[in-house]
């Protein structure tokens, strides 16, 4: 099974949390933490920066790892990195997902997650970030 290494951003303003829905491919429509894979010669944190400003045209500082998971979908294997991030510069500006929502706490599990993300929906409940 292919295995595919990623990171993603879980971009903090004030208490809330900004969650994307997928634009494209097998998993359109779920939502997720906007983020992407490692390209050879990256960091996760350089990975993440690149991405964030490749889907939503904004700069963030990547500011402190949160968690890393593991999950295994029917025909890939994921490894995530996921890491708290805050806005340095811009808006989110939707290039690649249909939608975008800033979750409060209370609204975190309003949204139909992807599996991999709600790992990191929990993680954060249990870390005490949301």
């Amino acid at each position: 099974m292919k295995t595919y290494h990623v990171v993603a951003a879980i971009i903090k303003q004030s208490d809330k949390i900004l969650a994307t829905q997928r634009g494209y491919g097998d998993y359109k429509d779920g939502w997720e933490f906007p983020g992407g894979k490692i390209e050879h010669n990256e960091t996760p944190e350089e990975a993440l920066i690149r991405e964030i400003q490749e889907e939503l045209a904004m700069t963030i500082s990547v500011d402190s790892h949160v968690v890393d998971v593991s999950y295994d979908y029917p025909q890939f294997h994921l490894e995530m990195g996921c890491f708290l991030c805050s806005i340095v510069d811009g808006t989110p500006h939707l290039l690649e997902h249909e939608a975008a929502k800033w979750l409060e706490p209370r609204d975190i599990d309003s949204v139909d997650w992807l599996p991999a993300d709600i790992l990191v929906v929990n993680a954060l409940k249990d870390q005490g970030i949301v």
